[in-house]
């Protein structure tokens, strides 16, 4: 499970990273803009929902459990 998050995190960041370096170059040079900013948020979009799904399904079917903030 723990790699399965962080292999969601690490596509998240990447979209994301790509997706602002998609907005800086598109359109330069008289080229036109292409949709792949676009494309990079809805996949951002699109793991984020995936994440929190499978999250919550694991918690409720009791495979991962709060722990809390220790107090201390």
């Amino acid at each position: 499970m723990k790699y399965l998050i962080g292999i969601a995190f690490a596509t998240i960041i990447g979209a994301l990273v790509y997706a602002g370096v998609s907005m800086v170059q598109d359109g330069r040079d008289g080229k036109p803009k292409s949709h792949s900013m676009m494309h990079a948020l809805a996949l951002r979009v699109g793991v984020s929902v995936l994440l929190f799904l499978c999250l919550l399904g694991s918690y409720l079917m009791g495979w991962i459990q709060p722990t809390g903030i220790p107090r201390g």
